[in-house]
């Protein structure tokens, strides 16, 4: 938009991973719409999405020996849960490929170093301080000690995910959770499988919801077929469950 606008804009991104992408593990399914709205022509750029989805199913399952399929009608009055048009991912891949793309447009992209704190300036949020480097487990420091500079920007945008730790101080700072409704959180494993090709049925999507969680807890689970022969099998259930003794792993292998 600045290239077009003929605006020189410089735009910064701190990842504390080693590289783009490097604390994304999710394999999941993708609405390339935004994706189309940056990059028009991705298809021709190489973006790693090469499995569209070809089937799409939902299942309730009482038990683990039976699995009902959701009518279709359903579905359809919750269009969200269509996945016609869209992907199978890697949203590691998908990342690291939007870097390459960002850095080509002079994006400057700064991996290992972490958000430390907020900057504030006349009570406004001006940039983050990066987290000292060179300290010792004692917290005491080393000879390669150097402290963590200051990034300040006309605009700062922090994507930590649904919890992250300067997201949840500016939260407070601001108020920012005075008088809206509670941010809700979920817990899920997930594990990726390499299966046998005539196993494999690329593009193939399907949700399921009940067994192995009880009817106190809401949540379900997923399995993906990914190119060239994986599969990404996963489950999730609401942080608000009661049971004290749920354990979602054991409960994922079926036990």
């Amino acid at each position: 938009v600045a290239e077009a606008a003929g605006q020189d804009l410089s735009v910064c991104v701190v990842e504390k991973g080693a590289e783009i992408g490097a604390h994304i593990l999710s394999g999941n399914v993708f609405e390339p719409r935004a994706l189309e709205e940056l990059f028009p022509d991705w298809k021709e750029r190489g973006a790693p999405l090469d499995t569209p989805v070809t089937s799409d199913s939902f299942y309730w399952l009482p038990n683990g020996q039976h699995a009902v399929p959701m009518p279709g009608p359903l579905l359809h009055m919750a269009p969200e849960l269509r996945q016609e048009g869209n992907y199978v991912i890697s949203l590691g891949q998908l990342c690291r490929w939007l870097s390459e793309q960002a850095e080509e447009l002079g994006v400057e992209i700064y991996a290992g170093f972490a958000a430390d704190a907020p900057v504030f300036v006349d009570g406004a949020l001006a940039g983050v301080q990066l987290r000292d480097v060179g300290i010792s487990k004692d917290g005491k420091e080393k000879d390669t000690f150097e402290a963590g500079m200051h990034l300040l920007g006309k605009q700062t945008i922090l994507a930590e995910g649904c919890r992250g730790s300067m997201s949840e101080l500016l939260m407070k700072h601001y108020n920012l959770r005075e008088g809206v409704s509670p941010q809700h959180y979920g817990l899920g494993v997930k594990e990726v499988w390499e299966i046998r090709p005539e196993n494999h049925r690329a593009g193939t999507v399907t949700h399921t919801v009940g067994w192995p969680l009880d009817m106190w807890c809401y949540g379900g689970s997923f399995i993906y077929h990914m190119k060239p022969n994986l599969l990404h099998i996963g489950m999730v259930v609401g942080l608000d469950y009661a049971n004290p003794y749920m354990s979602l792993a054991s409960s994922f292998q079926g036990s």
